[in-house]
């Protein structure tokens, strides 16, 4: 298997180690700021959701800034945001190269969009529930927790596989940046050497990934949607 694998991908074998590691500093990538942003996307999403108009708790000041700030952040590519970023950057995590210094500008960049999927999956909540529980005497924090989040499970699910996915095409733009992980190696082999052995499989590995992905986020979107 070794002699085939030199004699079809003779530069991915003469750069194997470099290749293992790209990969495992991609999926921490992924994990640490996925997390993160999963964390923040949610917290802020509930608050857009119930502070607007007619909401839970509706504070249009609030709102308007959230508002304003997810689509500042949104309408700006990640390339140019991770650029721009780069002294606040190195300010927090003390460099802006490598994993570490990719984590702060992907939370960045990956926050907005998944406090906007939030946005979208809990305004979908049936508005004749969320009356029932006012009407039933439920707090503010027992109707987001018992009503919002619990009917929304399936639409949550869906926006944070969508959002892992795209969290890994972030990586790849991190790392031409500077950032780790298979976008640097392919930067550095694949596209200034031009080793297409390289680059195809690397392609087939983010495609594992991103397959993986959006197979457990179907998984349990079916066992969680009645």
């Amino acid at each position: 298997m070794e002699q085939l694998f030199n004699q079809y991908l003779p530069n991915l074998m003469t750069y194997k180690e470099e290749f293992i590691k790209a990969i495992l500093q991609t999926l921490e990538m992924v994990l640490k700021s996925g997390v993160l942003s999963l964390i923040c996307g949610l917290i802020l999403g509930i608050t857009l959701v119930v502070t607007r108009k007619d909401g839970l708790l509706e504070n249009r000041f609030v709102y308007h800034i959230l508002d304003k700030v997810t689509n500042l952040f949104r309408s700006i590519p990640f390339v140019i945001l991770i650029t721009t970023i780069l002294p606040l950057t190195r300010l927090i995590v003390g460099t802006s190269i490598g994993v570490k210094g990719a984590i702060f500008p992907l939370v960045i960049g990956c926050t907005p969009f998944f406090m906007r999927q939030v946005d979208m999956a809990l305004s979908d909540t049936d508005a004749g529930l969320i009356e029932a529980a006012q009407a039933m005497g439920l707090s503010p924090t027992k109707i987001i927790l018992r009503v919002y989040l619990r009917e929304s499970i399936p639409a949550l699910v869906r926006s944070i596989t969508i959002t892992l996915i795209s969290l890994v095409g972030l990586t790849a733009m991190a790392g031409i940046v500077g950032g780790g992980g298979l976008g640097d190696f392919v930067t550095r082999y694949g596209h200034a050497r031009y080793y297409y052995d390289i680059t195809i499989v690397s392609v087939i590995v983010i495609l594992l990934m991103v397959t993986f992905i959006q197979a457990i986020g179907n998984i349990i979107i079916r066992k969680t949607t009645h």
